[in-house]
């Protein structure tokens, strides 16, 4: 019953003292103990760390003085800087890397008494749909096809902190999205994920990939948990000059709010080729549980949604292959020994990085290279720029978008790991927002015939992520979505 516990309700059960947080988080470190041998859903694990913060937040709650996070157990993505925790970005690059500073996000999320059980697997540097390019090893989701054993892909780059999630191992975790490392594993693993507005989480503290797009945000099993979590990570920091200096709303609040009255757009680019029928029909079932809900649904258009994919995988590895140089086997991380600098240089960064990093920084150096940049780079930002008007446009008429999260359920590992232009073509329907920096969050709403898990996605205007809870808390509602992986069955949660 310990890992039956949504984040707001566990947080009831501490306050009222059912339970404690000791207690809460010894059941999650034996779940991580029985599954992740088999999951791998994280980098390491900090049990001592864990159940000394456990202890505080109860000694916290004892004297009536616990924060809105007290005493609950979360994952955090090995790509946020924890002080004196090791944090690798899942790359052998920064292996033997231990923080001196807690990144701005994990520090308000300790300011309001979480508790970290550890660091979760990822797409090595963020860069994959999939968790397999880790250099540590592949996640595994904790959801299979009916009938069958074929071990499946979390989804990515935050494909750990999904699965645990999904299996119990985390009562909630942190995430990052450049172009729906959030929202994408989300779908795929059945639960909740949230990208607030570009600006809204500071980045101050977490390994970059794409700095123009990069954007934390929080994984939990509702949306009112998502809600929750958000409201601590949120908020202005002097130390990242693209954190906007905002009010934090009270985001539960607005879960709570309902759609009767709202605009919800449909998208007509977002029937998309290779989309599967069963998604097709969610979209469908999702349109009518809104209107049922009392909002009303306009046709809206995104013309230039067709060119988000190609326009991300140009400006993303430019960003990349510029914020990936200062990994140098100089300053800190991996150093392979070498006769001279130049040698010191290459030998390290060909040992650090895998061959997705190398893939995406060989590209994103072409593009900005002499000769090319015009073409490629400085095109890409254009069309940007007209991705961005064409969501300013039908925010103009709407409140909110509905549309897919991803193209498929989770896949096979292994399936698409030979054909990169596959493994992006997951990003499709996540990837324009990204460029547009306004938030989306991906609700579980059903199953396909195998029995997988599929999200619908909620888009709203900058800095409302009030209503994108509203609508993702409608869904919600409407779709009563109760199913839980095989391994969580097994296990008798």
């Amino acid at each position: 019953m310990t890992l039956e516990f949504t984040l707001s309700s566990a947080r009831d059960a501490l306050r009222a003292r059912r339970i404690s947080a000791r207690e809460l988080t010894e059941a999650h470190l034996a779940a991580i103990t029985a599954l992740e041998p088999e999951l791998h859903a994280y980098i390491t694990v900090t049990p001592e760390l864990a159940l000394a913060q456990a202890d505080a937040a109860d000694a916290a709650i004892a004297r009536g003085e616990g924060g809105p996070l007290a005493g609950l157990p979360m994952a955090i993505k090995d790509l946020f800087c924890t002080k004196g925790v090791r944090t690798t970005a899942a790359s052998r690059i920064l292996e033997p890397f231990v923080p001196p500073y807690e990144s701005t996000v994990t520090a308000n999320m300790l300011r309001d008494g979480a508790v970290f059980l550890g660091k979760t697997n990822l797409d090595e540097f963020a860069m994959g749909s999939s968790t397999t390019t880790s250099a540590f090893g592949a996640t595994i989701n904790p959801w299979q096809r009916r009938g069958a054993n074929t071990q499946l892909v979390p989804g990515g780059s935050s494909g750990g902190s999904a699965a645990a999630v999904a299996a119990g191992m985390a009562l909630a975790s942190t995430g990052t999205d450049t172009g729906g490392s959030i929202r994408q594993p989300a779908s795929f693993c059945g639960i909740v994920g949230m990208k607030p507005t570009y600006g809204r989480c500071s980045r101050w503290g977490v390994v970059a990939f794409a700095s123009s797009l990069d954007q934390p945000g929080p994984f939990a099993r509702t949306v009112e948990d998502t809600a929750i979590l958000l409201g601590s990570m949120a908020g202005h920091d002097p130390k990242d000059s693209t954190s906007v200096n905002r009010p934090v709303p009270d985001y539960a609040a607005a879960c709570r709010r309902g759609v009767k009255g709202l605009r919800i757009g449909i998208p007509r680019e977002y029937h998309a080729e290779g989309v599967s029928s069963e998604i097709e029909a969610l979209w469908t079932q999702g349109i009518a549980w809104l209107r049922d809900a009392g909002a009303e649904i306009v046709d809206v258009s995104l013309p230039h949604t067709k060119y988000g994919l190609a326009t991300y995988y140009i400006v993303a590895p430019a960003e990349a292959s510029s914020n990936l140089a200062r990994y140098d086997g100089v300053r800190f991380g991996l150093r392979v020994p070498a006769n001279d600098l130049t040698d010191l240089y290459e030998e390290t960064r060909a040992a650090g990085f895998g061959p997705e990093v190398r893939r995406r920084i060989l590209i994103g150096t072409y593009v900005l290279s002499a000769g090319y940049y015009d073409a490629y780079y400085l095109k890409a930002q254009k069309v940007r720029a007209l991705i961005l008007r064409d969501f300013t446009q039908a925010f103009e008429r709407v409140d909110a978008l509905l549309t897919p999260t991803a193209p498929s359920a989770a896949f096979g590992l292994g399936e698409k790991s030979d054909d990169p232009v596959q493994m992006y073509l997951n990003d499709v329907f996540t990837v324009p927002a990204s460029m547009a920096g306004v938030p989306g969050i991906s609700v579980p709403a059903g199953l396909d015939a195998d029995g997988l898990p599929l999200g619908l996605q909620v888009l709203g205007r900058h800095f409302d992520e009030e209503t994108v809870f509203a609508v993702g808390a409608a869904l919600e509602a409407a779709a009563g979505f109760s199913a839980k992986p095989a391994i969580c069955m097994e296990a008798g949660r």
